[in-house]
């Protein structure tokens, strides 16, 4: 079976880093994208950023040139780079994985907080 475990979230000001990490447990093949999404407090669950089988990203508009979508393929993580970060980054982000062997995969969710 298997399973996404996201970490490093926590509480950062106005301006700071993070640096979210997804790790994948199990074995999984074939995989087709791996996302990061965030939900606010009170609010649906939105994309975040995303990269694909061979390594092109995407991001939403609102984090564009702010975070940084990466993988590590042989550990098989998945990071989020989060700089310049401001109140309205503020949710709980989850990570996704789509593969051909285990479909879609979400993890439980790590949560940031950017506040002074």
């Amino acid at each position: 079976q298997v399973q996404l475990v996201e970490s490093g979230g926590g509480l950062v000001q106005p301006g700071g880093s993070l640096r979210l990490s997804c790790a994948v447990s199990g074995t999984i093949f074939n995989v087709y994208s791996m996302a990061w999404y965030r939900q606010a407090p009170g609010k649906e669950r939105d994309f975040v950023a995303s990269i694909l089988r061979f390594g092109s990203t995407n991001y939403a508009d609102s984090v564009k040139g702010r975070f940084t979508i990466s993988r590590d393929t042989a550990q098989e993580k998945l990071y989020l780079q989060m700089n310049s970060l401001k109140p309205e980054d503020t949710a709980v982000y989850y990570c996704k994985v789509v593969s051909g062997t285990a479909g879609e995969v979400w993890g439980q969710g790590t949560l940031v907080t950017v506040s002074s």
